[in-house]
């Protein structure tokens, strides 16, 4: 519903009911949705769970939600699309009978929370027939007054869509002055999701969540027309930031360094097919991590109750897995948090109200945890016993909107940089005697369960006898999940850390959208198999 509509239909909705059934959010701006005030949000809250409870509900949560989010795209001189969405409304799931139901509705209203809850206690008992245990939930902690927000400067919705404008327009013309150049691309991305949760274990949490993302793909083009390449701005990563992330990614410095960079793949060597060691940047490893660590880790996959976006997982059965299987060496450890500032999926509390931890998904090379919510950690209870840790939720609960329900998704997983000392990209580079330096991500597969997989970059640079000797092209490399990562002798020090990220990682049924970062050093492989991508008539 747009806002105006919503203040019309809400006059008229206040002129015929009476004040004690109608509790509507007050809007200060017609060009800004502000939060819902915040008396009427608890409000609201407290007569939905008390609802929930009446119709019979064991356990209940009340997720209100005010979301903004800009798209603006541009190509050389001219403006290609712009988006500017608000939604709002809220979701109530509940237990009832040992099963979960959930109803949702964007009618901010005393009546509609209280007929919401009764739809999703009555969905909840639907469920019930057909399920072959009752729900065991984690305990959490109660939160009674949380308030979080993400570290942001400048609010992106307060700076003006012209100077928006003007800085792309600026960037395409910075790229396009490079003898070569032809095409350029360039978006920004801004989201602020206002997120308010309440539960029947007497949590009443309030958080603001930004993101901001600038991309820039340049296309170079052989004077003949025989061949083109790109090169995309992989090395400015998406952030849970405001417009200072913008501003601070200097697209006009930059564009023709990433332009030259697109020419100079024109006239560079052709990779030869074979067997190479690499040394992988940061700005293309997030993404290796991304694919066959964060998401073969996820439990839902692991358990096959997930499978939609690239399947379930090769880590089966768990038992053959925790505590046995070598990821990789002794020095790789793999960290799942939502702390880190201006991480993707950094927040103070999850969709189910807990305070996420840290913890390490492979320890030591050894697989140690898996990402949970509190309907999942129960599963890993013999381990966590075992190890001698609790039974709780790791606040991997997150729904992308307020009309759908939250499950799990992944946290900020990240390879821990070496711990002894500070390796650089040079010393990487000198122990290798024939290899391939990859910078920036590129196209990629991968299988069903996450085992076989291929990845492409952005730039290519040959390696001799211990020096870069000039740059290729049409590189991808194969990899099986195991001797990938077994394959890793020397990662990087803490001044090779970046941290990359996904704007849009997809999963579900229906879909839902998460945002996640992946940070991580430089890292050496031995013996990775290479493959030419070139196309050929």
């Amino acid at each position: 519903m747009k806002r105006r509509d919503f203040l019309l239909q809400g006059a008229a909705v206040t002129a015929g009911l009476s004040a004690g059934s109608a509790i509507l959010p007050r809007l200060a701006s017609a060009a800004v949705m502000d939060p819902v005030d915040a008396a009427v949000s608890r409000e609201l809250a407290m007569r939905a769970l008390d609802a929930a409870r009446s119709a019979g509900a064991t356990y209940a949560d009340f997720r209100l939600a005010a979301n903004r989010s800009q798209a603006l795209g541009t190509r050389e001189r001219q403006i290609t699309f712009f988006n500017d969405a608000e939604t709002y409304g809220f979701g109530i799931r509940v237990v009832a009978n040992g099963s979960w139901g959930f109803a949702a509705s964007r009618d901010l209203n005393a009546d509609e929370v209280v007929r919401v809850a009764q739809k999703a206690v009555a969905q909840a008992r639907a469920n019930a027939a057909a399920r072959q245990a009752p729900l065991d939930l984690a305990p959490v902690e109660r939160v009674p007054d949380g308030k979080w927000s993400s570290p942001v400067e400048i609010d992106p919705f307060d700076v003006p869509i012209e100077e928006k404008v003007d800085l792309l327009l600026r960037a395409n013309a910075a790229a396009m002055g490079v003898q070569g150049a032809r095409f350029v691309n360039s978006v920004m991305f801004s989201v602020r999701l206002g997120k308010t949760f309440a539960s029947t274990d007497g949590s009443y949490i309030e958080q603001t969540i930004y993101r901001s993302y600038p991309l820039m793909n340049i296309t170079a083009v052989a004077p003949d027309g025989s061949d083109f390449q790109t090169r995309q701005s992989t090395d400015v990563a998406p952030r849970a930031m405001g417009y200072e992330h913008v501003r601070d990614a200097r697209l006009v410095e930059n564009a023709p360094r990433w332009a030259e960079e697109a020419v100079a793949k024109l006239s560079a060597k052709p990779v030869e097919p074979g067997r190479y060691d690499l040394v992988l940047l940061p700005t293309h490893l997030w993404l290796t991590i991304h694919e066959s660590i964060a998401h073969p880790t996820e439990l839902d996959r692991i358990m096959g109750y997930e499978a939609n976006y690239a399947g379930t997982s090769f880590i089966y059965p768990i038992e053959n897995f925790l505590g046995k299987f070598r990821y990789g060496q002794s020095f790789m450890n793999i960290q799942g948090e939502r702390s880190s500032p201006g991480g993707l999926s950094s927040i103070g509390w999850d969709d189910e109200g807990v305070k996420p931890d840290e913890y390490l998904i492979v320890k030591e090379g050894v697989l140690n945890d898996l990402q949970t919510t509190r309907e999942q950690a129960p599963m890993l209870a013999d381990w966590y016993r075992q190890s001698g840790k609790p039974v709780r939720s790791h606040g991997n609960s997150y729904a992308e909107s307020w009309d759908v329900v939250q499950f799990q998704r992944m946290p900020n997983v990240n390879l821990l940089p070496n711990a002894e000392r500070d390796v650089s990209v040079e010393e990487l580079v000198s122990g290798i005697e024939n290899g391939i330096l990859i910078d920036g991500d590129g196209s990629f597969s991968i299988d069903q369960q996450r085992y076989n997989a291929q990845f492409g970059g952005q730039v290519f640079k040959e390696i001799r006898n211990g020096r870069i000797t000039g740059p290729l092209k049409d590189v991808a490399y194969q990899m099986r999940t195991p001797e990938f990562w077994n394959g890793m002798d020397m990662i990087g020090g803490p001044s090779t850390y970046f941290v990359g990220g996904s704007f849009n990682d997809g999963k579900g049924q229906p879909a839902q959208s998460n945002a996640v970062s992946h940070g991580c050093p430089a890292a050496r492989f031995r013996g990775v198999n290479v493959i030419n991508t070139g196309r050929r008539a």
